[in-house]
């Protein structure tokens, strides 16, 4: 029997279904690492500009740039998998620390001005996400927060992608299958124009294009944190023939010199192997990654446990002062 995707109505968690959408969000996060918000408190006015604005950024912006790429590469008339490359035309927005939103070339200025405002409402939903996870998992309220904050709060960006009709959707991806490194990422998708899948026991599963829906989906700080109770989970997205699928994913990760470890509440003090993940600092995952990114969590993992048992990282009394200020990148 195919199990439903979970789809949460988020409106439901200030009545008398409080405890119930609490727990929909329970197994959600142990079972699916994926889930869908409703109801989220981001206006459909806004979500509605900012996909007419987005399309319209690249229709004049990006499409030629991205046929002249593929025509360049002989991409049409391939007849083997390409087994290194995304079918995606992407560029990256930072919001925090510090914004290169006006950095940007080619973005109108109520473009501009309108990502700026839902990146507002991102962060807020974002935020009040990781209280609702650390209710559910009995963290002390702004335990998640503060774990993100490092000495300077946390880093927040976001990835804008289109996903161009492609004529060998069997040879090419739209992206790679992989798991996302930070904290908990917001996807803003197509409603029309599928793709988005999510390994879930061998089987991919489609992740639904519901109208002014939030996906959330967990990475792998929230794995190690979590001491595994929630997963990161391998997604791709599918190429497609028809239509452009639009994806904006805004990722809220710990900062640069955030120290990720097991909350000890999680840790099970009588296992034999109590804490099953490796302390670090949140950059230094992050200098393993790009190069992992399409292959297994594990081997990132087990980079990490090598790099702590070179590296001392302090205790938690001396951190704001022992760790060095890093420039945002």
């Amino acid at each position: 029997m195919e199990v439903a995707f979970p789809v949460i109505d988020l409106s439901k968690i200030n009545g008398e279904e409080r405890g119930a959408t609490m727990d929909m969000i329970k197994d959600a996060c142990e079972n699916w690492g994926f889930f869908e918000l409703m109801n989220h408190g981001i206006s459909h006015e806004l979500m509605d500009t900012v996909e007419k604005l987005t399309k319209e950024h690249y229709k004049k912006c990006m499409e030629e740039r991205f046929k002249e790429m593929v025509t360049s590469k002989g991409l049409e008339a391939v007849q083997s998998e390409i087994p290194d490359m995304d079918w995606e035309s992407t560029f990256f927005l930072r919001h925090l620390p510090e914004s290169n939103l006006y950095e940007i070339p080619d973005l109108e200025d109520d473009y501009r001005k309108v990502m700026k405002q839902f990146a507002v409402e991102l962060e807020k939903l974002a935020e009040k996400f990781l209280d609702i996870l650390c209710e559910n998992l009995g963290l002390e309220q702004g335990y998640l927060k503060k774990v993100f904050y490092g000495s300077k709060g946390p880093t927040f960006g976001t990835k804008i992608s289109n996903y161009p009709p492609c004529p060998k959707p069997d040879l090419i991806k739209g992206l790679r299958a992989h798991t996302d490194a930070g904290g908990i990422i917001l996807l803003f998708q197509d409603d029309k124009v599928s793709g988005l899948q999510l390994l879930k026991e061998d089987q991919w599963i489609d992740v639904p294009p519901l109208k002014h829906s939030i996906v959330i989906n967990l990475g792998d700080q929230l794995e190690v944190i979590t001491n595994g109770k929630y997963k990161s989970v391998m997604h791709r997205v599918l190429a497609q023939t028809d239509g452009t699928r639009m994806s904006i994913a805004s990722f809220y990760n710990p900062g640069s010199d955030a120290v990720i470890y097991p909350a000890p509440a999680l840790v099970d003090k009588e296992a034999e192997k109590p804490i099953a993940y490796p302390k670090f600092l949140f950059e230094d995952y992050m200098k393993v990654y790009p190069a992992l990114k399409f292959e297994d969590k594990e081997p990132r993992f087990e980079a990490m446990k090598t790099m702590e048992s070179t590296v001392s990282l302090g205790s938690e009394s001396d951190k704001p002062n022992y760790f060095p200020r890093v420039t945002p990148r």
